[in-house]
């Protein structure tokens, strides 16, 4: 499942239909709103190019590390602390590329995919990059 969605993520649902008979590793990254001293985070997108960006870079990841499934799943909306922003679920044969294919994506995600985060604090806002 390749999504963008201002629904809470069901992370257990997601790992269980992850789960394949030919993966040995599977690597899941959770990226939750830490407390910065904010209220919250909103997060925003260009919901049609980010999201053919996410379904472009799961496809990449997947051949360039022999990934047996990927998963993306990001939230946008207004986040409180602790609530998860976004969920990688990444499957391989075997550990090492799973964790190699999980922090390619997350760090892809951060450098070129057109979602935005503006920090919330007592009565002022900040974009972050």
């Amino acid at each position: 499942m390749i999504a963008i969605t201002p629904d809470t993520i069901n992370i257990a649902e997601m790992i269980s239909a992850a789960i394949r008979p030919e993966a040995g590793g599977m690597v899941i990254f959770l990226g939750t709103v830490r407390d910065d001293g904010i209220e919250a985070l909103d997060c925003e997108s260009f919901h049609e190019v980010a999201l053919a960006d996410l379904n472009s870079l799961a496809a990449e990841a997947q051949e360039r590390f022999s990934l047996c499934s990927v998963d993306i799943v990001h939230r946008i909306g207004r986040l409180a602390i602790t609530e998860p922003i976004v969920l990688i679920i990444v499957t391989a044969s075997h550990r090492d590329e799973a964790y190699e294919g999980s922090r390619y994506i997350l760090d892809k995600i951060k450098e070129y995919v057109p979602i935005w985060k503006r920090e919330i604090t007592g009565g002022s806002e900040r974009w972050i990059h």
